[in-house]
């Protein structure tokens, strides 16, 4: 199940507007409905099933993607890469599990979109070590086992994970507040289907793992919230260029901003590498 099977999945930015008329077009199935052609892919291995179920929850893969686009990359992308979850998601999909595919697709949906964003946006990139992504993406796991921590079971999960006792105190007062996030629900697409919108709802899915869900848009915030923090320690006119420069739709050349300050665009390139050096620092920081 690839891309070059279903053009219809295919996304570009000058396409972008249609494209979403085009999704939103599609009929959402039934339960009866979306059962009798996963069944049909399941057991025949029909391609037209597949089909039908893909493109039933294009529309779906649009409004999560919609959620990743505070990180200044292409919608189309995103969307494309959500696409690619949803058709792995389709391909493992057991009808006998019971549970509707929206629930199982999340996940994959969310995971593809993650990885995109993680290989392109470099700011992400700086804020996100190695050993930090493994300790958030394992500690709840850890918290299962172990309960709430003491000094001694602190210094076992930092050791286990790679990283210092100090990460592993803060991370765990991080994740202890954000428990209440199940239930949270979200309005902010009038287009969406109030049945997507709880995170609640996920809960029923029995083959993936909603709380790993939960902790990677857990971390998305946490990411944008260090990221604001640190874009307000520097100064107005450098708060500018990088955003002008990396984080909006519409970015802008350094000949733009030299312009617009009345300087040399060499002048700008210094300025904004100036800024780059204080955001790490001050991302490291927060």
């Amino acid at each position: 199940m690839t891309n070059q099977a279903y053009p219809m999945a295919v996304v570009t930015q000058d396409s972008l507007d249609s494209y979403i008329r085009s999704v939103n077009s599609y009929a959402m199935l039934t339960a009866e409905e979306e059962r009798e052609l996963a069944e049909r892919l399941y057991y025949d291995g029909e391609i037209e099933a597949a089909k039908g179920l893909i493109l039933s929850h294009l529309r779906f893969v649009v409004h999560v993607a919609r959620g990743y686009s505070g990180y200044g990359l292409p919608m189309a992308d995103l969307v494309q890469e959500g696409n690619i979850g949803l058709m792995k998601a389709v391909k493992r999909f057991n009808p006998e599990v019971g549970v509707r595919l929206v629930s199982f697709a999340v996940h994959w949906i969310k995971a593809e979109i993650h990885e995109y964003v993680l290989r392109n946006w470099r700011i992400v990139k700086i804020a996100t070590t190695k050993a930090q992504r493994k300790l958030f993406f394992n500690l709840r796991k850890s918290k299962k086992r172990l309960g709430w921590f003491n000094n001694g079971e602190i210094e076992t999960v930092a050791r286990e994970l790679g990283v210092e006792p100090s990460e592993v105190r803060e991370m765990e007062s991080r994740l202890a507040a954000q428990d209440a996030a199940f239930d949270m629900s979200s309005s902010d697409d009038e287009d969406s289907s109030p049945s997507y919108s709880a995170p609640m709802l996920y809960l029923q899915d029995k083959a993936s793992d909603v709380a790993e869900n939960l902790e990677a848009q857990n971390w998305e915030e946490h990411t944008n919230n260090r990221l604001n923090l640190a874009l307000s320690s520097l100064d107005d006119r450098s708060q500018h260029i990088v955003r002008s420069r990396w984080l909006d739709d519409q970015k802008s050349t350094l000949q733009d901003l030299a312009e617009t300050y009345g300087v040399s665009a060499e002048r700008i390139r210094q300025l904004e590498k100036n800024a780059m050096k204080k955001l790490k620092l001050a991302v490291g920081e927060f």
